[in-house]
């Protein structure tokens, strides 16, 4: 039988098959040997007697920061105020899940406490409708504008992102106030959310899914090359693509022959700004692996057509003639 992991708590993993049936099942030890890694929104083969996870179904889409799978589209909830909204981490998500190619949207809550709301949508929409966003504005507390954002999501399997205290569980509520999940106050001293989600989980509602997951800011871009990252901003690559040199970075300091410096006047500051931002961290990682002088050694080999355990050279045992060798040097 097929099932979806809906949650994961300890070694115990929560699934529904498509008539809603819930099973608490473990994994088969031979996935544990083979270091398979389940997660929530995997679609999994169940044992005849439904209490252990036998088999993982081809993922469409996997989201590893937080961990989640077969996702239809994120839904990034940002706050317009309290706390205030972070245009670089908002960035950060968009151009990670361009990174990842899974569709995404961008939830702007809070808007009851914007007092120029129409100038604000506006300003907004101006940065992110064009790169081909869809922006919903709402207030999940008292309920506003939610409308256009449920008929959005129908018929698709949701996961939810964003800054602790943007209002990720006050909007679940909102969609179902049956759920009653915990919802935390914004701290007066720091002005930044507190956690209230611990953990990725599917919640289901007549016609979508959700997975809420927990916020997080740890998210850093040290896995892509400098040369790369131009790739995920498509409002700068229009013009990176007329520099003079193909090894440009396009900073400030290349003005005169980087087509995006010179172009600046026409790319939104809090864009740029991102960029810049993110491709200090691709240095960063560029320069750690550039230092690696010791090549790693692999786990297997490959002998004809089988894949073998490759032993480490520290276990390795000497060769029977290297054995000889040195029993000679040492009768000498």
């Amino acid at each position: 039988m097929q099932a979806q992991v809906y949650k994961i708590h300890s070694d115990f993993y929560y699934v529904k098959n498509s008539k809603h049936e819930e099973f608490v099942c473990k994994l088969r030890d031979v996935l544990k040997k083979q270091k398979t890694q389940i997660i929530v929104g995997d679609f999994v083969e169940l044992s005849d007697d439904n209490n252990f996870i036998s088999k993982l179904i081809k993922r469409e889409n996997f989201l590893n920061r937080p961990k989640a799978s077969n996702i239809d589209c994120v839904l990034i909830v940002c706050s317009l105020d309290e706390p205030k909204l972070d245009h670089i981490q908002l960035n950060r998500y968009l151009t990670y899940l361009k990174y990842l190619n899974i569709n995404c949207a961008i939830c702007f809550n809070k808007e009851d406490l914007i007092q120029d709301l129409n100038k604000e949508k506006e300003d907004i929409k101006k940065i992110y409708e064009p790169l081909g966003y869809k922006t919903f504005f709402i207030s999940a507390k008292n309920k506003l504008d939610l409308e256009e954002l449920t008929k959005y999501i129908q018929n698709k399997t949701i996961a939810l992102c964003g800054m602790s205290g943007v209002g990720k569980s006050t909007l679940l509520n909102s969609l179902n106030p049956n759920f009653e999940i915990k919802t935390g106050e914004v701290s007066q001293k720091t002005k930044r959310g507190t956690h209230t989600t611990r953990h990725c989980e599917i919640i289901d509602f007549d016609n979508f899914k959700i997975i809420d997951t927990p916020g997080f800011s740890c998210l850093k871009f040290d896995f892509i090359l400098p040369n790369d990252l131009i790739n995920l901003f498509d409002d700068l690559n229009i013009y990176a693509k007329n520099c003079k040199y193909t090894n440009c970075l396009h900073n400030a300091k290349e003005e005169g022959v980087c087509s995006v410096v010179d172009n600046l006047d026409k790319i939104n500051n809090y864009r740029y700004e991102s960029y810049l931002c993110f491709l200090e961290e691709a240095k960063e990682y560029k320069e750690k692996i550039s230092k690696r002088s010791i090549k790693e050694e692999g786990f297997t080999k490959t002998t004809g057509s089988r894949n073998a355990v490759k032993i480490s050279k520290r276990k390795r045992m000497s060769s029977r003639n290297t054995q000889k060798q040195n029993i000679r040097e040492d009768n000498v």
